[in-house]
This record gives structure tokens, C-alpha cells and sequence, in this order.
């Protein structure tokens, strides 16, 4: 079948003689690794088993042991070199041990690596000077955290407590945390515990484009193969009102009347699979949102800083101004650092009683979150999202006009997806079998590539901002020769 499917779309030349597309080289690297001095591959396997939390996962049948880290790069214990496209799970901005990130983590360590925020310090001002400038409106308080979870944590606290209400929505398929408290606002039963979580919140239906209900058109140079199931008029998709009632009949009928406390939304849905929302969705949502009594919460943890390419924060691509917004992961560039921002007005609800964090916002890492915008700024990262962005989804939708097992890309700037599938008319994802497998043949060539969606059938291209036309060029050979193979042998 997969024979005949390859050659309908153009792929005949792949079942001639000459066999499989060479896998192209990797583009050169003048960084030399130092020696691994470490314990044996297998004791370090034995030590995860034994040791470490049973819930951690391992990417790849045969996990990869990484030693050092270079910019776009990963050497595992043996220095083999890696093209990293998923920077840690998309926390890596500005480059694996940055030059200037490093250099102000180390210089700040001999000064002073820790005192709590009760005293009076520089970097901490400094930061949140900094990084409120990079945001409009009103949003000019700043609250610093440890991770992506305390920030959501933080975000669900500052809504209940502003608007005096208890119920919060969010979108099935998102992902917000894995904390007892933020794992109530993540919708995959993937990541649940069966204990009690959620309290007052309710999951509205997914505007997917792709896999929803109407399809819809995106903010991206490519579109979903369902987009001509709706038409854009004056910037806004027709899907989107469907999709806006089925947010509406969620606050009808769960909610007391006018009594929301707010809603959460990624700009774009990160481990749900790079999912992106119907033009216009987000807008409206938010509008809905307010006039029901809430505020408006972005979860700005991964497409932030930047990622996107056109905008710094990825909301502003959506035409909307929060009310809240939680960032963490690029904004430390691996460090531990997160941070809430908010209003004046929401922020004082927060001196009715005593709040503290030990280690947010601690002199390390406010240095280092001052280093990442600089790097942002003077290495033009944005820039480099918005330039390799437009062309990587170019190479990668001629992959998928060519592969049947391709059933849509999307994204925009340096945070895309690729969904697998099964068959590209009833878009059953991928079975994991084969999703395994493409996987590990794409590591073995050099490349290392998450996954994500509910079912693991997306694979989500997130790597750190620096990388070049040469590191795209090789991954979309490097994806021809691996899935050229898999259609091979299914």
C-alpha cells in the first residue's frame, strides 16, 4: 500500500535500484568536546532505574547519555555531536552554555549566589525592570518563580483572589503544569494521577484547525489541509465562532452566572503538539472571558521570548493584551527561573496577607535572566526565528505533500510541529510502533526531535534560536531519508 501511496505522490524514484536518499552530512562545528569523565553508560542506566523517580521517561529505545553542551549542540558521553531541535523541551533560547548567560552566572556566584528577597539587592530590581519593559499595557508587576508550574500555580491564586470568584477554564489538549495544583489545568489524561485535582475548572473544546471539529485557518505561512472547510473575513477564521460557542456553552452551563475567575490559554498549545487556534479565537475568548467576570491568563512558557518570530511574547500575534502572563523555561535559558507578570491592580491583592519564595528571583538567577535578553537582543534571535521560521515550514510542508504518513505542519517562527499519521484522510494518528521507530532513526542520523500531542504523534521542532539555514537544510534531509524508509518498510 505504502509502495503504491509513495509513488501517487511523486515518490517513485525512492523504490528504484538506487535505493533509500542518502542521509545528507552535518554541518561543521569547530567546538571540541572535553573527555567524559563520568560513570559507565550501563551504571548510569542501573542509577535511573534504582535511584531516581520510576515516572521519569527516557527518550529513544536506546537513550542518549549527554555530557556537554555547545550552542545548537549536544555531545553524548562518547562525543557524538547532536543537532538539538528541542532545546530541553523548548528552554533553551539562546544556546546551550551561552557565553554571556554563563559569564553572568559565574560572576555573580563569586559575588553573591543567594540571599533571600526580604533584603534589598541589584540584579532582582534590575530584572524586573527589565523584563516588564518588554511588555505592554499595564502589566508592570512582577512576581519571580522557580518553574512554569509555580507560575500557573501563581496565576490561579492572583485570579481567584483579584475577582473573588473560583472557577477557571481552560482548553482541552493544553498543558500548564504537573504540580498538585497546576495539574488540574492540564487536559491530557496522559499526565493525570487519579487523585483529587481540578477544583473549579472546566475544559472548553480545543480550536484545533487540524484534528477539531471545523478545521480553520491559522497564523501560519502553511496551512492545515482543512482550511478550506472555512473562509477569513476581515482577519477573523469562520471557524472560530463555533468554536467560541462551545467555549460559551462550557461558561453557561458549569459556571455561576458572571462568576468566571479567569481563563488560561497557551498562545500556541505546546506539549498538545504545536497546536495553533482558528485567527481571531484567542481575541474573542478573552472578550467572553471578561464580560463573564474573569481575567485573562497567557501561558507564555514556551512561545515566548521571542520563539515566535514576529512578536516577543506570543500573545501579541493573537491581538491581545492579558491581564496575567506566566513565562518560564527560555527566559533562563536552562536556568531555574520563572516569573508571573501582572497589573498594579491584581497585583495588591496579594497584601492582604504575607507571600514569599525562597529562591525566586535570587541573585543568580536574575543575573542570568538580564544575560538572556541581552543575548536575545544582541545575537538578534527574534530576528533569526523570523527570518528560518517561513522556511523551514516551506521544506517541511513539501514533506508532507510527498510522505503519506505526514499529515500536517504548522507553527510559526522557531516553535513548529509535524503530526504523523496513519491515513491522511480520517487523520488517525500515527500508531506508537512506528512513531517509536521513525524516532530512533532520526537520532541515529544526528538529530534530536521531541514529541507531544495527546496520542505522541507530533513531532514538536523547538531547538535553541541560534541555529542556521545549514542546521534546517539538514534536518529536512535527514526527515526525507528517515521517512522515505518508513514508508519503505510498512
Amino acid at each position: 500500500m505504502w509502495r503504491k501511496l509513495l509513488v501517487q505522490n511523486g515518490c517513485g524514484r525512492y523504490l528504484s535500484t538506487c535505493g533509500s536518499p542518502s542521509p545528507p552530512p552535518m554541518p561543521p562545528c569547530d567546538f571540541v568536546p572535553q573527555p567524559y569523565k563520568g560513570p559507565d553508560y550501563s551504571d548510569v542506566l542501573r542509577l535511573r532505574h534504582e535511584r531516581l523517580n520510576p515516572s521519569l521517561v527516557t527518550h529513544f529505545s536506546q537513550p542518549v547519555l549527554i555530557d556537554q553542551g555547545h550552542m545548537q549542540w549536544l555531545y553524548d558521553h562518547t562525543g557524538r555531536r547532536y543537532l538539538d531541535l528541542f532545546a530541553g523541551i523548548v528552554t533553551v533560547s539562546v544556546g546551550h552554555c551561552h557565553p554571556k548567560v554563563n559569564a553572568a552566572a559565574i560572576e555573580q556566584m563569586q559575588k553573591l549566589c543567594h540571599t533571600t528577597n526580604i533584603y534589598l539587592f541589584p540584579k532582582i530590581h534590575e530584572f524586573a525592570q527589565r523584563l516588564t519593559d518588554t511588555l505592554p499595557g499595564d502589566l508592570k508587576v512582577v512576581y519571580f518563580v522557580n518553574s512554569g508550574s509555580e507560575a500557573n500555580d501563581m496565576a490561579m491564586m492572583l485570579a481567584r483572589l483579584y475577582t473573588g470568584n473560583f472557577d477557571i477554564v481552560n482548553l482541552r489538549n493544553s498543558f500548564h503544569g504537573t504540580s498538585p495544583y497546576a495539574a488540574g489545568l492540564t487536559a491530557h489524561n496522559t499526565w493525570k494521577y487519579s487523585f483529587a485535582n481540578g477544583f473549579g475548572i472546566h475544559s472548553a473544546s480545543n480550536p484545533d484547525p487540524y484534528q477539531g471539529l471545523w478545521g480553520g485557518h491559522r497564523d501560519s505561512p502553511i496551512q492545515s489541509v482543512r482550511a478550506e472547510e472555512s473562509e477569513v473575513v476581515d482577519g477573523v477564521c469562520s471557524s472560530t465562532d463555533k468554536y467560541i460557542e462551545q467555549l460559551n456553552e462550557v461558561l453557561e452551563y458549569s459556571i455561576p452566572k458572571g462568576k468566571l475567575a479567569g481563563f488560561i490559554a497557551e498562545s500556541i498549545q505546546g506539549v498538545g503538539g504545536t497546536v495553533q487556534f482558528p485567527l481571531g479565537y484567542l481575541k474573542k475568548a478573552f472578550e467572553l472571558a471578561r464580560a463573564n467576570g474573569g481575567v485573562c491568563i497567557a501561558d507564555e512558557v514556551q512561545a515566548g521570548f521571542g520563539r515566535t518570530g514576529d512578536h516577543f511574547w506570543g500573545f501579541e500575534g493573537h491581538d491581545v493584551v492579558p491581564d496575567i502572563v506566566t513565562t518560564a523555561k527560555g527566559i533562563g535559558n536552562g536556568f531555574p527561573l520563572a516569573a508571573v507578570v501582572t497589573t498594579p491592580a491584581i497585583a495588591n491583592t496579594m497584601s492582604k496577607a504575607l507571600h514569599f519564595n525562597t529562591f525566586g528571583g535570587n541573585p543568580i538567577s536574575s543575573a542570568v535572566g538580564i544575560a538572556v535578553l541581552d543575548a536575545i537582543k544582541e545575537d538578534k534571535t527574534q530576528e533569526n526565528c523570523q527570518k528560518l521560521g517561513p522556511y523551514f515550514l516551506q521544506k517541511l510542508a513539501q514533506l508532507r505533500d510527498k510522505y503519506p504518513i505526514v499529515g500536517d505542519v504548522r507553527g510559526k517562527g522557531l516553535m513548529l510541529g509535524m503530526e504523523m499519521v496513519e491515513d491522511k484522510n480520517t487523520r488517525k494518528p500515527l500508531n506508537a510502533q512506528a512513531m517509536g521507530k521513525i524516532w530512533d532513526d532520526i537520532k541515529d542520523l544526528g538529530i534530536l526531535i521531541g514529541r507531544g500531542g495527546h496520542y505522541g504523534q507530533v513531532f514538536r521542532i523547538k531547538p535553541p534560536m541560534c541555529i542556521t539555514q545549514a542546521d534546517v537544510d539538514f534536518t529536512v534531509g535527514v526527515l526525507d531519508t528517515v521517512f522515505e524508509k518508513a514508508c519503505r518498510n510498512m
